[in-house]
């Protein structure tokens, strides 16, 4: 009984001065196909930890943390963009040997995946996106009134610092959510304390002010996405506050062989809908990695 419970490492790897954190299944097979885990915000490599038993045995699945997000300890002086986050990414897959894996982008996630995908087109054997928005028909209105704002705006660094707040990250997790009872709080819980650790929130607040070159750059992805049509499964929570049903839809426009799916929840669709969304990933990636 104990030998088919998922192994999963976790470990350091030091990238160009950032000691990246993450995680790691073992699965049974040495060939197994591998899913590349790319958290939100205000999350990290944490919230895969339930997906990471649930499919470990049989395939590959690898999630680091961001620099400013859990485990991972970036250096003084770091300079936080999503242009760093993916240089950092970027280091970590070649660091660890990856030419080819499935990208699972939520949240964060897929402004990191994206840049990726346009510097190595040849590492994406397929996509997977979950409330990761690259259309700006999943902008609701806090979405862009929050992820538009610039440094000289009155008000602006009060408002980011007001979403860092306790209250802010678990309004995320249970906004959208018909039974909030089916969220554990540890997620919310564990990410107030990586949010609260020395300088976390000035990196926050660096990486929302840069959130303009992610929207402009969504005409630039959707070419991508044309030019490479990955096999891609969209599982999107269908009552996100903040990348709403229309930004996975709109996916559709240029992935018309894309699967769709909108389970009845909210931001963190994996933390009330695993046992759906798990069986879908698994044979996705089977189909994919042929």
């Amino acid at each position: 009984m104990l030998s088919s419970v998922p192994r999963a490492r976790h470990r350091y790897l030091d990238v160009d001065g950032v000691r990246v954190f993450y995680r790691e299944s073992v699965p049974a097979r040495e060939d197994a196909p591998v899913l590349l885990l790319l958290h939100g915000f205000p999350s990290a490599s944490h919230q895969f930890r339930r997906l990471i038993d649930a499919l470990g045995t049989q395939y590959r699945l690898i999630a680091p943390d961001y620099p400013g997000f859990g485990y991972t300890e970036a250096p003084a002086g770091f300079r936080y963009s999503f242009d760093r986050l993916a240089d950092i990414t970027e280091g970590f897959v070649q660091q660890l040997g990856l030419d080819r894996f499935v990208m699972y982008v939520f949240d964060f996630g897929a402004p990191v995946g994206f840049r990726l995908a346009e510097r190595h087109p040849e590492w994406i054997a397929g996509l997977i996106t979950q409330n990761g928005n690259a259309y700006e028909d999943g902008l609701s209105d806090a979405a862009r009134g929050l992820l538009t704002l610039t440094p000289e705006a009155p008000g602006a660094e009060e408002s980011v610092r007001g979403f860092l707040t306790l209250d802010g990250t678990r309004m995320q997790y249970e906004t959208g959510v018909a039974d909030t009872e089916l969220i554990s709080p540890d997620g919310w819980t564990l990410d107030q304390h990586f949010l609260d650790l020395p300088g976390r929130k000035e990196a926050q607040l660096a990486l929302f002010f840069d959130y303009h070159t992610n929207i402009e750059s969504y005409p630039r992805w959707q070419a991508w996405l044309r030019d490479h049509t990955p096999p891609t499964l969209i599982t999107w929570g269908r009552n996100d506050p903040f990348f709403t049903e229309p930004g996975a839809r709109a996916y559709l426009r240029d992935l018309p062989d894309a699967e769709l799916h909108l389970p009845d929840t909210g931001h963190f669709a994996l933390d009330t809908h695993l046992p759906e969304i798990a069986p879908l990933i698994a044979g996705f990636l089977d189909r994919a990695w042929k």
